[in-house]
C-alpha cells in the first residue's frame, strides 16, 4: 500500500525544491564574517548604482567575486557536512572564488594592453575561474545545469568530429579559456552584466518589501476583495500570488510564501488537496509573468533585444491578464461544480481598514512603475524604490523597520541574488561557446529544416525544448539558451523579435507546472499533503492559458502592443478572454451546468477558434460557445 503523503513545514519544502535556500547556519564569529561580506556586496552594488557603474568587465568581476565567495561559504560541498562549521575545502574555494575574478580587477590594465596574448598565469586563473563557476552552479542551481554547460564545453573541443552541419574547426583549451574568462563574451557576458546592475537591485528591493510585511498585506487585501465569493480562498490564492509575483522572482518561493496560508484555507473550504496545491502552483508560477517586476529573464530580454525594460513591461500586460484570468476561471468553475462557498463577509477584513493601515506599503511598487514610464533606467528606478520602501514602512509604527532590519535586508538581498548570479555566469559559458563556434545559427537552421520552414511546427519544437530545459535549468538560463538557439529560427519566419523572445520566455517559466518535473506543483503538493503528479496535472490544466497565449501573440502581435492600436488590442483581448472561458470550462467540466463529453469537445474547439485571430474564426468560435452556454442555461432552468 502506498504511503500517504503528509503535510510538511514550509521551510522544509522550500529547502527541498529551492536549492538556494538550503544554506549553512553559522553562529558567532563566522555568522558575522558572512554577514559583513554580504553587506559589503550590497553596499558595492548600491554605491555603483548611485555614482556610476565601473567598466563592464570590472563591474562584473567584482560582482562575481563577491558571489562566488558567498556561494562557497554558504553552500557546502556535501550535504552530509556540518551546517554550522565551515569545512577547510569550502574556505579554500571561497578564497579562490574571490581571487579569480579579483585577478581581473588587479591586472585590468595589463590584460587590456595584452588583449589576445594570454600568459600562462592568465590561463591558470581563467581555467580556475570557469571551473569555480561550474562547481558553484552544481551547488546552487543543480546538476542538470552543469550537464548542459559541460555538453556545450565538450562541443567546443569536439567540433572536428561532429557530423554534418554541427562540425567546426574545434577550439584549443587556451582559445576557449581566454574567450570565456577574459572577454565580455563568456562568463562576463550580458547575463552577468544584467545581474550586476538591474537584477541585484530589484532583488534587494524585493527583500525590503517582504521585510515590511507586504506579503501579508497582499493576502489580506485579496481576502477582502474575493474571499466572500464562490471558492473564495482559491481566488484569494490567485490574487495574492499574482501580487506577490511582482516581488518574488521564484515560483517555488511564491508557492511556499503565500501557499502556507492559502492552501489550508482552500482545504478547509472543501477543495481537494491535489487541486488546492495546484491552484497555488499555477498562480505563483504566473507571478514571473506579472509586471512591473517580472522574473530576472525579463531584464535579460530587454538587453538582448535592445529595448527599454518598460517596453517589456508594456508587452507583458495583456498576456499576464489573460493568464491569471484563465487560472481564476478554472478556480471559479471548479467551485461552481463542487458548490463550494466563500468565507462569510463577517469574518473578512475590511478593504478600507486594510488600505488605511498598510496601504502605504504598496507605494514603492506604484512609484517604480511611474519612474519606469517616466524614462528612468531600471537600475535608478530600483534604487529609488529601495529607499522608498524603507521610508514608506516608517509612516506607521506597526510597519516601521528597525535599524537592524534594514541591515538584515542588505544581507538577504545579497544572499537572494546568488542563484541568479550563478545561473547568469554559467549561462555566459554557454553563450561564449555559441558565439565562438557559431552553433546558434546552425541549430536555428536545423530547427527550420526539421519543421519544413513552417511557423507552427517550429513553435511546437521550440516549446518542447523550453519545457524540457525548464525541468532542470532555471528560467534565467533557460531563456538564455532558447533565445540564442530557438528564437532566431522563429524570427527568420517573419515573427517580430519581441514576440519570438516572449514566446521562449513564457515556456521557460511554465515548465514549473509541467509534469513530470513541476517544481512549483511539487511544492504545492508538499504543503497540501497531496500527490505531486496529480497536483502537477491539475496545475497544468489551470495554467492552460500559458500554453496557448504564446501562440496567440505570435499570430496576433497586437497582444504585446506591437504595431497595435487601442481598438485592435481591446478586440483581440476580448476575443481571447472569451476563448479562455470556453477552454477553462471544458477542462473543468462546468460552464453554467455540468458539461457532457461532447460539450467539452465543442467548447475546446470554440475556445481555440476564438483564440486564433481572424473574423471568421472568432464568429464561429463565439457561435459554438454561445450555443453551449444557452443549452446549459436552459437545462439548468428545467432541472
Amino acid at each position: 500500500m502506498a504511503e500517504k503523503p503528509v503535510e510538511r513545514s514550509a521551510e522544509d519544502i522550500l529547502k527541498e525544491y529551492e536549492k538556494d535556500t538550503d544554506t549553512m547556519m553559522y553562529t558567532g564569529v563566522m555568522a558575522k564574517i558572512v554577514g559583513a561580506i554580504a553587506i559589503a556586496f550590497s553596499m558595492f552594488q548600491i554605491y555603483t548604482a548611485t555614482f556610476g557603474i565601473l567598466d563592464a568587465q570590472l563591474q562584473r568581476a567584482v560582482h562575481l567575486g563577491f558571489g562566488l565567495c558567498l556561494v562557497y561559504l554558504l553552500y557546502p560541498t556535501k550535504k552530509s557536512w556540518s551546517r554550522t562549521r565551515l569545512h577547510p575545502l569550502d574556505l579554500l574555494l571561497a578564497i579562490l572564488g574571490a581571487a579569480a575574478p579579483g585577478y581581473i580587477v588587479v591586472q585590468y590594465q595589463e590584460l587590456v594592453l595584452r588583449s589576445g596574448r594570454a600568459t600562462d598565469l592568465d590561463m591558470v586563473v581563467g581555467c580556475a575561474g570557469v571551473l569555480l563557476v561550474i562547481e558553484a552552479a552544481r551547488r546552487v542551481v543543480g546538476l542538470p545545469m552543469v550537464c548542459v554547460v559541460l555538453a556545450f564545453l565538450a562541443y567546443a573541443f569536439l567540433g572536428p568530429y561532429m557530423p554534418g552541419v554541427l562540425a567546426h574547426r574545434g577550439l584549443t583549451p587556451a582559445q576557449l579559456v581566454s574567450h570565456l574568462f577574459f572577454t565580455t563574451e563568456g562568463v562576463f557576458g550580458i547575463p552577468l552584466g544584467v545581474s550586476s546592475t538591474f537584477i541585484f537591485l530589484f532583488i534587494l528591493f524585493g527583500a525590503y518589501l517582504e521585510a515590511t510585511g507586504l506579503g501579508k498585506f497582499f493576502i489580506d487585501l485579496a481576502n477582502s476583495i474575493a474571499g466572500w465569493a464562490s471558492g473564495g480562498p482559491a481566488k484569494v490564492a490567485v490574487l495574492s500570488s499574482g501580487l506577490m509575483g511582482t516581488v518574488s522572482g521564484s515560483s517555488v518561493a511564491n508557492v511556499v510564501g503565500t501557499g502556507s496560508l492559502t492552501i489550508p484555507m482552500m482545504k478547509k473550504l472543501g477543495y481537494h488537496k491535489n487541486f488546492a496545491g495546484a491552484v497555488e502552483a499555477a498562480a505563483s508560477t504566473g507571478g514571473q509573468l506579472m509586471p512591473p517586476v517580472m522574473g530576472a529573464a525579463a531584464f535579460l530580454m530587454a538587453e538582448f533585444i535592445g529595448v527599454p525594460y518598460i517596453e517589456i513591461v508594456k508587452a507583458a500586460i495583456v498576456p499576464a491578464f489573460l493568464y491569471f484570468a484563465g487560472v481564476w476561471l478554472g478556480v471559479h468553475f471548479e467551485a461552481k461544480r463542487e458548490n463550494l462557498k466563500g468565507i462569510p463577509r463577517s469574518e473578512l477584513p475590511s478593504i478600507f481598514s486594510i488600505l488605511k493601515e498598510r496601504g502605504h506599503l504598496a507605494l514603492p511598487l506604484i512609484i517604480i512603475v511611474y519612474l519606469l514610464v517616466s524614462g528612468y533606467t531600471p537600475m535608478r528606478a530600483a534604487l529609488v524604490a529601495i529607499v522608498l520602501s524603507i521610508v514608506c514602512s516608517a509612516l506607521r509604527k506597526s510597519t516601521r523597520m528597525k535599524p537592524i532590519e534594514i541591515v538584515e535586508g542588505l544581507i538577504l538581498g545579497a544572499k537572494g541574488v546568488l542563484s541568479v548570479l550563478v545561473a547568469c555566469a554559467a549561462a555566459g559559458i554557454i553563450i561564449g561557446v555559441v558565439t565562438k563556434t557559431g552553433i546558434g545559427l546552425k541549430l536555428a537552421s536545423g530547427l527550420l529544416d526539421l519543421s519544413g520552414g513552417m511557423l507552427f511546427p517550429t513553435m511546437v519544437f521550440t516549446m518542447i525544448t523550453a519545457i524540457i530545459l525548464g525541468m532542470g535549468v532555471p528560467t534565467t538560463a533557460n531563456y538564455v539558451i532558447t533565445s540564442t538557439i530557438a528564437a532566431p529560427a522563429i524570427i527568420q519566419l517573419g515573427v517580430p523579435v519581441l514576440c519570438a523572445h516572449m514566446f521562449v520566455f513564457y515556456f521557460g517559466i511554465i515548465a514549473d507546472v509541467t509534469p513530470p518535473v513541476a517544481l512549483a506543483a511539487f511544492a504545492g503538493a508538499g504543503i497540501a499533503g497531496g500527490d505531486p503528479l496529480k497536483t502537477g496535472i491539475n496545475a497544468s490544466k489551470l495554467a492552460i492559458a500559458a500554453f496557448i497565449i504564446p501562440y496567440m501573440f505570435v499570430y496576433a502581435p497586437e497582444l504585446l502592443m506591437v504595431d497595435a492600436t487601442a481598438v485592435s488590442v481591446i478586440l483581440a483581448t476580448i476575443s481571447a478572454l472569451i476563448g479562455m472561458v470556453a477552454l477553462s470550462s471544458a477542462l473543468i467540466g462546468f460552464l453554467a451546468d455540468n458539461c457532457t463529453k461532447l460539450e467539452r469537445v465543442l467548447l475546446i474547439v470554440g475556445g481555440l477558434l476564438l483564440i486564433k485571430p481572424g473574423l471568421v474564426t472568432d464568429v464561429c468560435g463565439l457561435a459554438l460557445f454561445a450555443a453551449i452556454l444557452l443549452l446549459q442555461l436552459r437545462r439548468r432552468k428545467a432541472a
